[in-house]
């Protein structure tokens, strides 16, 4: 064996961009033939691939056509431990049993294995997202769909209209909404990341000092906000306003950033918000859900709890509000206040929830997804005693698993576009690297949505789907295939 194989040579590159978002590291390390690249957030231990080669030589330029690329995209030299982690704050929460005489009429209960506050239910399927980074899709019957496995933590889960993200602790925020997830925006590492929520592209993110920051469609820094409180556990947007809830009550802001609209002080720190068409939705440390004009920010509705509000949400329709307390009970009240019942939840405090076609879905503070009956009828006959048998919900054996591709060579590629595929083409434009639609039957101008870890200069992929956002960008809908 020459001395040559067995001299390891490592270059450690890193990007951290004031403002824009990025704080990643590259490392490839090159032993003899083989080639090893350790790469993600900068603090993390990151993801790692390794490839081996016929020569030494070989394996060298590889290494260096890696490292080469890496540089041309703004990574420089560094020493690993100088740049400090992204801070990342755990929810702290106790959880007692329930007063409540009766216990809610609990459907089927699935247990993700860790601690959850992401939920997200729609017409097709339940999401829940847990602090391991896993992800899981369910049937509203309780069956388990598939599993996506994220590098850290799930702070929550947001929609928009079609697209599913996933917020997590190493600051990206994932696109769940094909069977490959990509990082679709970056959040700034002195964001330690409470809440986040989307609105026609536009990203939100509340943070532990009180702060909101708003990114674009492109993962683009767009404006921030210091609220006069801290602790931001609520933000929520519209077309109107972004409104963003802390430890001194909720603040709604022009969309823009063009300032203040209103500023409404809470009875007790906002612990969590909620949204209808014309109000939002502040569940307080002082055991209230307070309902709040989109308007003027006026206290239209107070609703009583016994204990924290840990979460809340409304019929589609506002008609009925919900609540979870610290005491592992969960409320409806009608929409003037009036408590119509308590119940005990079976099984720890609800964290987040969200209701359904008369169906009451919460994640609770053991880690479980839980599907309570909330029909009438159903709430009637628990507060005598008769509950259903819940439904202890089993992953399947050979659960499909998803993992986020985070570079170009995790990409699938086709030679041909297939039938009804669209083609797009990555484009440098003031000093920008863009992504533009070739296929005809398109608004070339238009910028599209795009995860940035997989542009390259020139390169074309080919995606199932693109939606046209008002504000004038495309979105994709779809798997990404690069075309070579």
């Amino acid at each position: 064996m020459s001395a040559e194989s067995l001299v390891e040579d490592v270059t450690y590159l890193e990007l951290s961009q004031d403002g824009g978002g990025a704080h990643k590291f590259y490392e490839v390390t090159v032993a003899g033939t083989a080639v090893t690249v350790r790469y993600g957030r900068i603090g993390a231990d990151g993801q790692v691939q390794r490839s081996s080669f016929p020569t030494v030589g070989k394996a060298r330029a590889a290494a260096a056509k890696k490292i080469g690329e890496k540089v041309r995209k703004g990574y420089a030299p560094a020493v690993r431990g100088q740049r400090a982690a992204r801070a990342v704050t755990r929810r702290q929460v106790t959880s007692s049993r329930s007063t409540a005489r009766s216990v809610a009429p609990v459907l089927w209960r699935f247990r993700t294995g860790a601690a959850a506050f992401g939920i997200h239910i729609d017409a097709d399927r339940c999401w829940v997202g847990n602090q391991a980074g896993d992800v899981y899709t369910l049937s509203h019957g309780g069956e388990v769909l598939a599993r996506y496995s994220l590098p850290d933590g799930v702070k929550c889960l947001v929609a928009d209209e079609f697209w599913i993200y996933a917020g997590c602790d190493d600051g990206t925020v994932y696109d769940l909404s094909s069977k490959v997830p990509f990082g679709a925006y970056s959040i700034a590492d002195d964001v330690d990341i409470f809440w986040l929520d989307i609105h026609e592209g536009v990203l939100n993110v509340a943070d532990a000092n009180g702060g909101l920051t708003v990114i674009d469609h492109e993962d683009e820094f767009q404006w921030s906000r210091r609220s006069s409180g801290r602790h931001a556990w609520m933000v929520r947007a519209d077309a109107g306003a972004v409104y963003h809830g802390h430890d001194k009550g909720v603040t709604a802001y022009a969309p823009d950033g063009g300032g203040e609209l209103w500023h409404t002080p809470t009875n007790g720190s906002v612990l969590f918000g909620w949204q209808e068409d014309h109000a939002v939705y502040a569940g307080t440390g002082r055991s209230v859900v307070q309902r709040l004009s989109k308007a003027t920010g006026a206290v239209e509705a107070t609703y009583h709890c016994d204990t924290t509000v840990y979460a809340c949400a409304t019929s589609e329709d506002g008609r009925h509000v919900f609540a979870g307390d610290s005491s592992s009970s969960v409320y409806c009240f009608d929409a003037d206040g009036r408590r119509l019942w308590k119940l005990g939840t079976g099984g720890g405090s609800a964290l987040s929830m969200q209701y359904l076609d008369e169906k009451l879905y919460l994640v609770t503070t053991d880690g479980s997804l839980v599907c309570v009956d909330a029909s009438e009828a159903a709430i009637t006959a628990a507060q005598s005693g008769s509950v259903p048998t819940a439904v202890d919900v089993k992953q399947a054996a050979a659960l499909p698993t998803y993992t986020p591709a985070a570079s170009v060579a995790q990409v699938a590629t086709v030679t041909v576009a297939p039938a009804g595929g669209i083609v797009v083409e990555c484009v440098q434009q003031g000093g920008r690297l863009r992504v533009h639609v070739v296929s005809d039957g398109y608004e070339p101008s238009w910028n599209v949505q795009f995860p940035r870890g997989i542009r390259e200069p020139g390169a074309r992929y080919v995606v199932e789907g693109l939606h046209a956002a008002s504000s004038g960008f495309y979105r994709v809908r779809g798997e990404i295939r690069r075309l070579v």
